[in-house]
């Protein structure tokens, strides 16, 4: 094959990304579309870059070195890069090489100024923009300096901030390759940036246009700020218009220069709503061409729009597909479910089988189309209220979609209105028996699903999983079930509502709910305690598990159990495992490592109770929280009877409190049963899997969790091989998706909404959340991203993005929380409520705007948080 150093832009199309990188690729794709003009060029190919390379063999060693550094450390990656840089721009061009370039320049006409732009081969692609990684030089005048500048992009592969983000991103230096594109500079009355969807609000529906005077650079430099247009179906909405001061213009003899604008210009818009309405016009059928919303760098010449440039918008989240072109509001089930980390396609199609209510997937989170409830004027204002309680942002957001005019449509009342007017009403009276029934049932369901799973592989398991999944469900939408979950739930409601109108207590059911019999989660954070116990004794048992990093999970406990004193430890932590080993951070995605497969985990944890605490500390917990809820509800109580019919009032109150006490424990049971459940089914998939790898089917036993359920279903019934690249492709997507924030709520325009809180009862400067367990508490902030990273002193402060479940024997050594994620009735609220923990949750970015280690007061029964220090 011979190699190619160059071809005209109209020769390449979008295909071509590893024969003239992202920017070529893109730039080709657009000279093809009707109507859309781009400056003539070419591109020098990558196959000149690697003959470039293949000339330095000195660039190997330190490339090696490159590649092996850690993307932290800046010094080493300044120096290193650099050097490569000075090679690469050090090496002649091979005569054939170079005739090459001057013969195409001479056909456009090699006198003319020209841009000359890096377009490497990871730049561009719908999972990461690379946006400004390489260089651009704008006017170079003359072959001689073209040729110069076109070593100087090739160079410009190796920037340290083209380095340390490939780094980051888990791409090898090597596999990237720099291709060149020169065009025929335009030298424009202005210039700027389209988003053909509005990169704030994520409205697809809205175009934004940046505009300014002269070369585009001053915009891209942040010398102007530009004039902003947003346009919807074909008209300009909003405008700002800067006072643009300065312009970057070009030099005749090359390079550019700034200039002053004089001030009759300066308050002029850089663009007519004519000229912004025409150029989004353009936008759209770039937008359609390439199939996804575009970021597009355009200039405004004599004779009309060039564009220079477009690429997709990598930081917009994806919208779920729906078959219709109706409007759709849809609800985050992460938020809910306190796990908003992507999930892998068996983990949500599988939650996805399992739910009470249809789901829809978009950037690996699941999300609930709440539209027809929002529609109809009875069952909105159940949905608001439900929210609202569970997490007023989410409510906020709603809110907020429905002041959009005309965007959730009308639709007839479905039912009985929402709740009625004046105090809430006593819930009806459930029977305290069904608790135990209900967990009796449910472990007999998980003890029949063990035992007639064994014998199911092949086809028949997945007939056997599909009739699970209806018992699963069967189970969950039990009557009694939902009965003992919203006993609990709204006595809690009542007694708050009641004790503030008639004692002027906020959350006083939180230390009412203290040590609540039967709550599976708490008693799982009190049990981890118990084993330190049995640990903290055996000196060489501790040491072994300080030094456990180095220790292969399936060996652990049998190494363990080599050790003096380790049998006991290794029984210890068994049995912990027999009755918690399901669990694990993110559990609802069954693709998630269980602590029963990975041990390892719990150490950390098992290491800072055997440091922070003194033996029998779990029993003492447990009592210490009983008697003060006992105290609560005496001191409560005989502050009811004096008031006016006090009798009455303390005698609804000691109903709803015994209530409060039965069934608010039962509320983390569900949750368990589902985990439980699901480990069953992992266990089951995982074999069949082993057995595909071994019939040649599958690579490897953890690519399907690559594959939807339905996916591992077809591919067991064909047997027919997998395609490699479909499982590379899902795990290109679900790295991409780690770097996506999923809103509360969004709209099948795209629009991503977090929502407020709108209240001014906080001190200026504090943040602001949701308060779910009351109580005040000062301390030192630990901001911990991963459990198995928590290093936690007695007094410690959590503050983290979510908790779910299994947190919870982190929840013993500390004496508050604080997460980005949660509502009243999430679990992390309801078992910092269970240790008499302040916690306030929702709160915005906490972990980017408290910093490790800082000093913060936490107001629980406020919603607060002030940074001390």
């Amino acid at each position: 094959m011979t190699e190619q150093y160059v071809l005209d832009l109209q020769e390449v199309d979008e295909t071509q990304v590893a024969v003239v990188g992202g920017k070529g690729a893109h730039l080709g794709g657009l000279s093809r579309i009707e109507g859309i003009r781009v400056p003539d060029g070419f591109c020098v190919t990558t196959d000149a870059f690697r003959r470039i390379m293949a000339e330095a063999p000195s660039i190997a060693d330190p490339l090696d070195q490159l590649s092996r550094l850690n993307p932290d450390d800046r010094e080493a990656i300044r120096t290193l890069s650099a050097q490569i840089r000075r090679t690469i721009e050090g090496i002649a061009l091979p005569d054939d090489l170079a005739a090459a370039i001057t013969g195409a320049l001479a056909q456009l006409g090699d006198r003319a100024a020209y841009a000359v732009r890096s377009s490497a081969t990871a730049e561009d692609l719908p999972t990461a923009s690379f946006a400004g990684q390489q260089d651009t030089y704008l006017n170079v005048v003359g072959p001689t300096a073209i040729l110069q500048h076109i070593s100087r992009c090739w160079a410009s592969l190796f920037t340290e901030r083209a380095v340390t983000y490939r780094q980051r991103n888990g791409i090898d230096h090597r596999t990237v390759h720099m291709a060149v594109v020169v065009q025929q500079m335009v030298l424009p009355h202005a210039a700027g940036i389209l988003f053909t969807a509005d990169p704030v609000t994520g409205n697809r529906k809205v175009a934004t246009v940046d505009a300014g005077f002269g070369l585009g650079e001053a915009l891209v430099s942040g010398l102007v700020n530009p004039d902003v247009f947003k346009v919807r179906d074909g008209e300009v909405v909003a405008r700002t218009i800067a006072a643009k001061q300065r312009a970057v213009h070009a030099l005749p003899a090359g390079g550019t220069q700034e200039v002053a604008i004089d001030s009759q210009r300066q308050e002029q818009p850089a663009l007519t709503d004519a000229q912004v309405v025409q150029l989004v016009r353009l936008g759209r059928q770039i937008e359609a061409h390439f199939g996804r919303p575009q970021d597009i760098e355009w200039c405004l010449s004599d004779d009309g729009f060039r564009i220079v440039q477009s690429r997709p918008i990598t930081t917009l989240f994806p919208i779920p597909e729906a078959d219709d072109q109706e409007n759709h509001v849809y609800v985050s089930v992460g938020h809910q479910q306190m796990m908003t980390d992507p999930m892998k396609p068996l983990g949500f199609s599988m939650w996805q089988r399992t739910a009470m209510v249809p789901m829809h997937e978009a950037g690996g989170r699941l999300f609930v189309d709440v539209t027809r409830r929002l529609g109809s004027p009875a069952s909105r204002a159940g949905l608001l209220d439900l929210m609202g309680k569970g997490d007023p942002l989410v409510r906020d957001a709603l809110e907020t979609v429905l002041d959009h005019d005309g965007f959730v449509p009308s639709l007839p009342d479905a039912g009985p209105g929402g709740p009625p007017v004046g105090g809430p009403p006593a819930p009806s009276e459930p029977d305290p028996g069904i608790v135990a029934e209900l967990i009796e049932r449910s472990e007999a369901s998980i003890a029949a699903l063990e035992r007639d799973i064994r014998t199911k592989t092949g086809p028949a398991l997945f007939d056997f999983l599909l009739e699970a999944f209806e018992e699963h469900k069967r189970v969950l939408s039990d009557p009694l079930n939902i009965q003992a979950i919203m006993a609990g739930m709204e006595a809690t409601w009542w007694l708050n509502e009641q004790l503030l109108e008639w004692l002027g207590e906020k959350n006083a059911a939180d230390t009412l709910t203290l040590s609540a019999p039967d709550n599976v989660t708490s008693e799982m954070g009190l049990a981890l305690l118990d084993v330190a116990d049995v640990i903290r004794p055996q000196s060489e048992v501790v040491a072994f598990l300080q030094g456990v990093e180095s220790v292969e999970d399936e060996s652990f406990l049998d190494e363990l159990a080599k050790i003096p004193g380790g049998t006991e430890a290794r029984d210890a932590i068994g049995a912990y495992l027999d009755r918690y080993g399901m669990r694990c951070v993110g559990e609802i995605d069954i693709t998630r490592p269980r602590w029963g497969e990975r041990p390892t985990t719990l150490v950390p944890v098992i290491l800072d109770n055997v440091r922070n605490f003194e033996p029998g500390a779990a029993e003492r917990r447990f009592e210490q929280g009983r008697q003060k809820a006992e105290k609560k509800e005496q001191d409560v109580l005989s502050r009811l009877r004096a008031l006016p019919d006090g009798d009455r009032k303390a005698d609804e109150a000691k109903r709803m409190i015994d209530r409060v006490r039965t069934f608010i424990g039962y509320r983390e049971y569900p949750k368990y049963g589902i985990v439980s459940r699901y480990f069953v089914y992992k266990q089951a998939l995982l074999e069949e899997a082993e057995r595909l790898v071994r019939a040649g089917v599958l690579p490897e036993k953890d690519d399907i969790f690559y594959l939807t359920f339905q996916e591992l279903h077809d591919l067991v019934r064909s047997e027919q091989v997998l395609d490699d690249e479909l499982i590379q492709q899902r795990k290109d997507a679900f790295r991409a998706y780690h770097a996506l924030t999923p809103p509360r709520v969004l709209t099948s325009d795209g629009e991503a909404l977090t929502g407020a809180y709108r209240r001014d009862d906080a001190p200026a400067g504090a943040l602001i959340g949701l308060p779910v367990s009351a109580g005040t508490i000062e301390g030192r902030a630990r901001v911990v991203l991963d459990m198995a990273d928590a290093d936690l002193e007695a007094g410690d402060i959590l503050v983290t993005a979510f908790t779910d479940p299994s947190w919870s024997p982190l929840f013993v050594g500390i004496a508050g929380l604080v997460t980005e994620v949660g509502g009243l009735m999430t679990h992390g609220a309801v078992i910092a409520r269970e240790y008499g923990l302040p916690a306030v949750v929702g709160v915005e970015q906490a972990t980017r705007l408290i910093r490790d280690g800082q000093r913060i007061r936490v107001h629980g029964t406020d919603g607060y948080i002030e940074i001390l220090s």
